[in-house]
């Protein structure tokens, strides 16, 4: 990838959509602009009509708790054209939404379903945002830091009742938490009663 194709690029983005494009690295042949979340559409429309974007790869999200903008969502363009990808963040608070890119690209439609059951971010004007790979019933979204990973709940359809139950696992073995930690690491000499009686 041709380094000074994309430093052209990020300058005629940043040209003309200075308010919307907050910075930008080159990095491993890539370019990553971090947008501003309210105008995604904005920037993603100018990189598809201008620049020749024709491709959406894939939309991922990534949660950083540590930030107040905990979110970012991650937008992967491709142009066959001029042979070049482009990722495009926008980073954005828990419980904030952004609008869908639905109607640029159609394909968004199950990226978008996929990061909203993955991380809980809603997508504005989406046609359809419902679960895309959890149950219809399942709590949370399991790719955030603060997902639990305890418990063990089985889901099945039971035919008789007519709906999903969730029900405890049944293990052929009892869970067994292993600490690798040697169990003499800890006594003392004077607590061992064969030492005791040769002294």
């Amino acid at each position: 990838m041709s380094a000074t194709k994309l430093t052209e690029l990020a300058a005629k983005v940043e040209t003309d959509l200075k308010a919307a494009i907050l910075s930008h690295e080159i990095a491993l042949g890539e370019l990553t602009i971090l947008a501003e979340a309210s105008q995604i559409i904005a920037v993603l429309s100018n990189l598809q009509a201008a620049h020749g974007f024709s491709t959406l790869v894939d939309i991922c999200g990534a949660d950083y708790p540590q930030n107040v903008k905990r979110f970012e969502v991650v937008y992967h363009l491709l142009s066959m054209n001029n042979n070049l990808r482009v990722r495009v963040k926008a980073a954005l608070e828990d419980g904030a939404s952004l609008p869908s890119v639905v109607s640029l690209w159609p394909v968004a439609n199950w990226f978008e379903r996929e990061v909203f059951d993955m991380y809980g971010v809603l997508f504005e004007g989406h046609p359809d945002l419902r679960r895309l790979l959890t149950d219809y019933g399942f709590e949370g979204h399991p790719l955030r830091k603060d997902f639990p990973l305890t418990g063990y709940q089985e889901v099945r359809y039971d035919e008789e009742q007519k709906r999903v139950i969730y029900e405890p696992v049944k293990l052929l073995q009892e869970y067994r938490d292993f600490d690798f930690e040697s169990p003499w690491e800890h006594v003392t000499p004077d607590a061992i009663p064969a030492l005791e009686a040769k002294s």
